[in-house]
Order: structure tokens, then C-alpha cells, then sequence
């Protein structure tokens, strides 16, 4: 992971680190061999840092861990979705913009 700030989350923390979360998590699914993924990073990194001490900034590696994202019906990646209060109240399927994601953080912590 190229950033400091960002929370590796396995399906071993998962509840912790995002569904008992005080602050907005955005959980980003991705995989090593995934070209897309990589194109996302540096906008992912981006969003750590400027949204730092106001979201959790996450990424999961849906190869080493299979149980989160059958439980959220992970299809295709990446795949990036927003949680608040435990619950998910945002999902983005492949390579978007980082105004796409900032929109929808901007409304969440608002």
C-alpha cells in the first residue's frame, strides 16, 4: 500500500476497523494482478489524504481474504464502497473519478 494513511482491513478486522468505525469508512476491494486497481490507487491515496481525520480510508485484497466480499456480493473489481454507522450506504464498481468519490464523501461528512 502506497500511503501511511491507508487501513489494511482483512476479513479477520473487518467489523472493527469499518463496521464499528466512529467516522465513515470507504473500503476499497481490490487484487495485485488487477490493472484497473492499480489506476485507482493513487486516487484512493489521494482521498486519504485529504479527507484525513474525517474518513477511514481502507483497502481489502480480495484475494487473501474471500469471506467480505461474498458477504457484500463483490462481482468485479475494484469495487469501492462507503460505509457510515456499520452500515453501507455507497458502492462504485470499477475505475471512477476522484470527483465521484468526493461527492459522495462531501455528502456523508457534510
Amino acid at each position: 500500500m502506497a500511503s501511511k494513511l491507508l487501513v489494511e482491513v482483512t476479513d479477520d478486522n473487518f467489523e472493527s476497523e469499518v463496521l464499528q468505525s466512529e467516522v465513515p469508512v470507504l473500503v476499497d476491494f481490490w487484487a495485485e494482478w488487477c490493472a484497473p486497481c492499480r489506476m485507482l490507487a493513487p486516487i484512493i491515496d489521494q482521498l486519504a489524504q485529504e479527507y484525513q481525520g474525517k474518513v477511514k480510508v481502507a483497502k481489502m485484497d480480495t484475494d487473501a481474504n474471500q469471506q467480505t466480499p461474498a458477504k457484500y456480493q463483490i462481482r468485479a473489481i475494484p469495487t469501492v464502497m462507503l460505509f457510515k454507522d456499520g452500515e453501507k450506504v455507497q458502492q462504485f464498481v470499477g475505475v471512477k473519478s476522484k470527483q465521484d468519490f468526493a461527492g459522495e464523501l462531501d455528502r456523508i461528512v457534510g
